[in-house]
């Protein structure tokens, strides 16, 4: 009888066992199939009002559609250049702690190699995929990488199981070619190895076409983590045909005109009081009305190509939304959509040694054909300034056109909503985690932490603003810097444009940082810059070299790069050496025997 009843409750307590176990499992797959997935989508030198919900010209329904359903936020700062914002944006970190204090291409020699200034990814830096690879998320990524070339730097060294990236800061979009002389060729990998590009390629296309597969390919039952930072509309700016032509005249105005329509736009969307000053342009710069006809219609179709390549990013995104509703996964992605700086200004008509580069790989600037293949298309500084309305300057400058750019959170536990607080790109990446509910802090060892806040109590309305009026945020690269504190802004600039002098803004009335207050409010500024001070000496920010001048150090690290990649121009250079020297010597030789002859 013992024996039967021991029996009896051996059975019951495996049976209860096999419940408690299965109802485990349920609970589990349930907690897996809920873990959301999330999209990050990344524009490259996109200004705050490129994209429809924002002001823009460009056709761009995908996004304006999550930008309706989403968080829109309107006082989002990146960094002026693409490297430090990429590097913020995925590890949540301060860009001079993460090893991309600055991009290589600016880099001047003094600070190669010091802390913070390697140009990778520094020991105890996580990245998103890191973090989320670590919890079970698939972690995969498709575009411009730009974190380092090294084997040991590309996206499989820092938590993606599928990569397929452009190590550069750009590329052509419909071949694999470099853009600037500093590359040989257009750097792309699969997986850390080289790879080479479909005959179909088109940038946006390809990124979508690639991040698709790879989410068909990998473990369905895992969550993801999708990286898609896209070429556009980074140089060379380029286009399909189709898409282009539907912009025809519609830039035909000017910039001087554009200017003025975004900054009514902006008016009327809230984006700046009602009274604010429209940014001037930089200095030097050209009015539409000194251009010739000739070169108005180049310049006109110039933002047209720039048009059509943001409408052809925007097509690419909506693929990818296809795809994930058509499998059912729509409803559970967090995506995130921003741009990693304001709009590039750089122009490839007035540079010889750019003009002698394009004749070397095949590259044209005209009219004919521009968008296509061979284009190497540009809009300039005017167009750049332009589309950088409401805000001053442009990419490379921590002026607000620099730095002030769109930011949108959808999905998920995220209600449609507008966000008129400051949010910086160190933010997104503890944001995410923290709505997944995932782990922020260091943790292990050796692990640097964030220094990003999360917007999460923003975004659910427990909160008005992530950051206390009186608290410090600080955006710094190459000398180009920006600290903000209150209403107030301090900003400096270096050369080619700035005179590296500090300037005091009062960005509540004066968003375009039109009317300098460092005279007028002298404590203020001083107290500002002491916090600045305060914050370089804590993060470990290096003095710029005296004269340092952006573009001049891009001119020389492309010589010195090119003669690298094309090592038969040392040839070329000594010929024509010496035959300026033969001409100088025949020159000289002349004039001394009509000199004698003179004095004879």
């Amino acid at each position: 009888m013992q024996k039967a009843w021991t029996t009896f409750a051996i059975g019951l307590l495996a049976f209860v066992s096999a419940i408690d176990g299965e109802a485990a499992e349920t609970k589990a797959a349930e907690k897996a199939k809920a873990q959301p997935n999330i999209v990050v989508i990344l524009a490259d030198d996109a200004g705050l009002m490129d994209f429809g919900a924002y002001g823009g010209e460009a056709h761009t329904p995908n996004i304006d559609a999550l930008t309706a359903r989403g968080a829109m936020f309107t006082q989002f700062r990146a960094s002026p250049l693409c490297s430090p914002s990429r590097a913020m944006l995925l590890t949540g970190m301060d860009n001079h702690l993460t090893g991309f204090a600055t991009i290589p291409e600016v880099l001047p020699s003094e600070q190669r190699g010091k802390p913070g200034y390697s140009m990778a990814l520094e020991p105890g830096v996580l990245t998103l995929a890191d973090r989320l690879r670590g919890i079970g998320y698939r972690t995969l990524m498709v575009g411009k990488w730009h974190l380092g070339e090294e084997t040991n730097a590309m996206p499989q060294a820092h938590g993606f199981d599928r990569s397929f990236a452009l190590a550069a800061s750009g590329a052509d979009n419909w071949q694999k070619r470099p853009y600037i002389p500093y590359y040989k060729d257009a750097p792309w990998y699969e997986n850390g190895v080289e790879a080479e590009l479909p005959h179909d390629f088109y940038s946006s296309k390809f990124i979508v076409d690639k991040m698709i597969a790879y989410l068909d390919q990998t473990d369905q039952s895992k969550p993801f983590f999708a990286y898609l930072p896209f070429q556009a509309i980074h140089i060379p700016v380029q286009a399909p045909a189709d898409l282009i032509a539907k912009y025809k005249g519609r830039y035909a105005a000017g910039w001087d005109v554009l200017r003025r329509e975004r900054q009514q736009r902006a008016k009327a969307l809230g984006l700046v009081p009602p009274d604010a000053a429209m940014a001037d342009l930089p200095p030097g710069y050209r009015h539409w009305t000194d251009l010739s006809d000739a070169d108005r219609a180049v310049y006109a179709a110039r933002m047209e190509v720039h048009a059509a390549m943001l409408e052809a990013m925007d097509h690419h995104v909506g693929r990818l939304i296809a795809h994930l509703k058509a499998n059912g996964q729509y409803d559970n992605t967090i995506f995130v959509f921003a741009s990693d700086n304001g709009p590039e200004p750089s122009r490839g008509d007035d540079n010889h040694l750019l003009r002698a580069w394009h004749r070397v790989v095949g590259y044209h600037v005209g009219l004919d054909g521009m968008g296509g293949r061979g284009s190497w298309g540009f809009i300039g500084p005017e167009w750049a300034a332009a589309t950088a309305t409401p805000g001053a300057w442009f990419k490379f400058y921590a002026t607000e056109g620099g730095v002030r750019v769109p930011l949108v959170i959808a999905g998920p536990g995220v209600a449609a909503t507008r966000i008129d607080t400051p949010a910086m790109m160190t933010d997104i990446a503890p944001t995410l985690l923290e709505l997944i509910e995932a782990r922020v802090g260091g943790g292990a060892k050796g692990i640097r932490p964030m220094t990003g806040r999360s917007l999460l109590p923003v975004l659910t309305g427990k909160a008005t603003s992530t950051y206390a009026k009186d608290e410090v945020r600080v955006i710094e690269v190459s000398g180009n810097t920006a600290l903000y504190k209150n209403d107030f802004k301090i900003t400096r600039s270096v050369l080619p444009l700035g005179d590296g002098r500090w300037r005091l803004f009062d960005l509540a009335r004066d968003p375009g940082e039109t009317k300098d207050l460092s005279v007028a409010r002298p404590h203020l500024l001083t107290e500002m810059v002491a916090d600045y001070d305060a914050y370089a000496v804590r993060i470990g920010v290096l003095a710029m070299p005296e004269g340092y001048d952006s573009a001049a150090q891009t001119l020389r690290n492309n010589i010195s790069h090119m003669l690298e990649n094309y090592p038969w121009l040392y040839g070329v250079m000594a010929g024509m050496m010496v035959l300026t020297g033969l001409v100088a010597w025949g020159l000289f030789r002349a004039l001394r025997r009509s000199f004698r002859r003179t004095a004879a």
